[in-house]
C-alpha cells in the first residue's frame, strides 16, 4: 500500500501522510489509558456534538467486537445505507479505524480527510481544560467525519471496557451489543468477571435494545441484573448451526470451516473463518432482526450478499509469506486463544495428526500461561520474537513459559526479530500460525505493503 505525500494547505509540507498524522498525535501519545467520560464530552461539545447527529450501533464485548461490527457494516451497506464504521486498533494505519461503507463497497478515510479531521477536533480542545487522550482525540474526529459526511448510521466499536470508553456517550443507540466476556485488561477493568461485566454492561441504555452474546454465569447475571435496571429489551444470543463444512478450496491451507449458517430463522453464508463466527455472526443477525423491528429496511438478499461479502483481516484470516500459506490471527488473550484453537483442530493437516508451528509474539501486560496452555500441544514447534515498538514480553521468557506448559514440544526457539521466526517456520513443511499480538502482525503486513 503505497502512499502519496499530500501537501499541507498552508506551507506546503508534502510528509509522508502517516507521519504527518502521528506528529499531530504526539502530544495526546503521552496521557495513556485514561478512561472516562467529562474529557471527551467537553470536546465534543466543542465541536457541536456531532455525535448526537449520528444513530448508532454501538458493540463492545472482550473478544468478537471487530467481526460483528463487520458483519453489521457489509450488510448495512448492502441494504443501500451509509454506513460509519470506527473500530480499534489499526493493523498497519491509522486509516482503517475510520471507514465509510456505502453500495457494498467499503473504503478507508483518505489520509488528507483524516488529518483534516483530526486537526479541527484538535483546535477545538481547551487548553485550559484537562487534555484529551490520544484515544478521545481520534474518537472525537470519527465522530465529526461521519456527522459531515452524513451516515445514515454509524457501526461504533468500544475500546476498552465500556462504562467509561470514549466512544460510550450516545443516550439512544439502536441497539447496544455485548459479544463476549473474558478476563481481559484486568489491570483496568477489574479482577473478576463480574467486575469486568459491569464495566461492559456499561455501554447499555434506559430501554434501548440490547443485544448479549453467550456469557459465564457471572458475567451474565451482571448483565442481566443492568439490562433490567435500564428496562432493556434484550436479546439474549445462542450461536448460530452450521450446516456446510468443506470450503471450495481445500488447497489454501483453510481445511474444514464453516462455510454457512443459520440463526433465528435466516441462513447466510459464512465468510469468516472459525466456529467462533458461529457466535458472533448470530450476534449480528439478532441486531438486524431488531433494525428491522425499528423500520430499517434490510432484506434477506442484503443479508445474504453483506454476509458473503464480510471481509475482517489479520482474524483468523490465511495469507501467504514467501509462497507459504500461513494462518494469521491477532488472538492474544485467553478466551481468544481457544477461538483460534478450535479452529486450527478443524484444518485438515492437524486432523490427520501433523503438529502445528506457532509464531508468536505478544506484549508484556497480557495472560501468557493462559495464551500457550489454549494453544500448545505436544510436538508443535514454537518460535518468539519481540513486538516491535510495545512493551514487548522478552522471545526468550515466552519460550521458559511455553516449555513448563508444555514440556514435549519438538521445537521451541527466540529470536530477535519476527522476520526471522517466519524465515524458520516457512522452511518447514507444516501448518503455521502467526498470532499473539495484533501490533506484531501488523508491523509483518506494514513491510509487506
Amino acid at each position: 500500500m503505497s502512499e502519496s505525500p499530500i501537501p499541507d494547505a498552508k506551507t506546503g509540507n508534502t510528509a509522508q501522510p502517516a507521519h504527518r498524522i502521528t506528529a499531530l498525535l504526539h502530544p495526546f501519545q503521552k496521557f495513556g489509558v485514561n478512561l472516562g467520560l467529562t474529557r471527551i464530552q467537553t470536546l465534543l461539545a466543542a465541536l457541536g456534538n456531532p455525535h448526537q447527529q449520528v444513530p448508532v450501533i454501538h458493540v463492545a464485548g472482550s473478544n468478537g467486537k471487530g467481526s460483528v461490527c463487520a458483519y453489521l457494516t457489509s450488510v448495512l451497506s448492502h441494504a443501500g445505507y451509509r454506513v460509519g464504521r470506527y473500530t480499534s486498533p489499526h493493523l498497519v494505519n491509522w486509516t482503517e479505524r475510520i471507514c465509510l461503507s456505502e453500495g457494498g463497497k467499503l473504503q478507508q478515510i483518505a489520509w488528507a480527510d483524516l488529518e483534516t479531521a483530526l486537526a479541527q477536533t484538535i483546535a477545538a480542545v481547551d487548553p485550559h481544560q484537562p487534555k484529551p487522550t490520544l484515544f478521545e482525540i481520534v474518537t472525537a474526529a470519527a465522530w465529526l467525519y461521519f456527522a459531515q459526511q452524513q451516515v445514515d448510521v454509524a457501526v461504533v466499536e468500544v475500546g476498552l471496557g465500556g462504562r467509561l470508553d470514549a466512544t460510550n456517550v450516545c443516550d439512544r443507540p439502536l441497539a447496544s451489543i455485548i459479544t463476549a466476556i473474558s478476563k481481559e485488561h484486568w489491570q483496568v477493568l477489574g479482577e473478576t468477571l463480574g467486575e469486568i461485566a459491569g464495566e461492559k454492561a456499561g455501554v447499555l441504555k434506559t430501554e434501548c435494545p440490547a443485544i448479549i452474546g453467550p456469557l459465564p454465569r457471572e458475567a451474565q447475571v451482571v448483565v442481566q441484573t443492568k439490562a433490567e435496571s435500564l428496562e432493556c429489551p434484550v436479546t439474549w444470543v445462542e450461536p448460530a448451526e452450521a450446516f456446510s463444512l468443506r470450503p471450495p478450496l481445500p488447497t489454501s491451507g483453510e481445511g474444514l470451516g464453516m462455510r454457512a449458517a443459520q440463526a433465528n430463522g435466516i441462513t447466510y453464508p459464512l465468510a469468516l473463518a472459525g466456529p467462533i463466527q458461529l457466535t458472533n455472526s448470530a450476534i449480528a443477525i439478532a441486531t438486524l432482526q431488531s433494525l428491522r423491528q425499528q423500520g430499517w429496511n434490510i432484506s434477506d438478499t442484503a443479508i445474504t450478499q453483506g454476509m458473503a461479502a464480510t471481509r475482517w483481516p489479520g482474524r483468523m484470516e490465511w495469507q501467504t509469506w514467501s509462497g507459504t500459506p500461513i494462518l494469521t490471527d491477532g488472538a492474544h488473550n485467553p478466551a481468544a486463544a481457544i477461538a483460534l484453537r478450535d479452529y486450527v483442530d478443524t484444518l485438515e493437516a492437524v486432523q490427520a495428526g501433523k503438529p502445528v508451528t506457532w509464531v508468536m509474539g505478544m506484549l508484556s501486560t497480557k495472560e501468557h500461561e493462559a495464551v500457550f496452555r489454549a494453544l500448545l500441544r505436544p510436538g508443535d514447534r514454537l518460535y518468539t520474537a519481540p513486538v516491535p515498538n510495545h512493551s514487548s514480553a522478552a522471545p526468550q521468557d515466552l519460550i521458559a513459559i511455553a516449555n513448563q506448559i508444555c514440556p514435549e514440544l519438538f521445537d521451541a526457539k527466540a529470536t530477535d526479530d519476527v522476520f526471522d521466526a517466519l524465515k524458520m517456520a516457512t522452511q518447514l513443511n507444516a501448518t503455521i500460525v502467526f498470532c499473539g499480538s495484533l501490533y506484531l502482525l501488523g508491523h509483518v503486513l506494514e513491510q509487506q505493503t
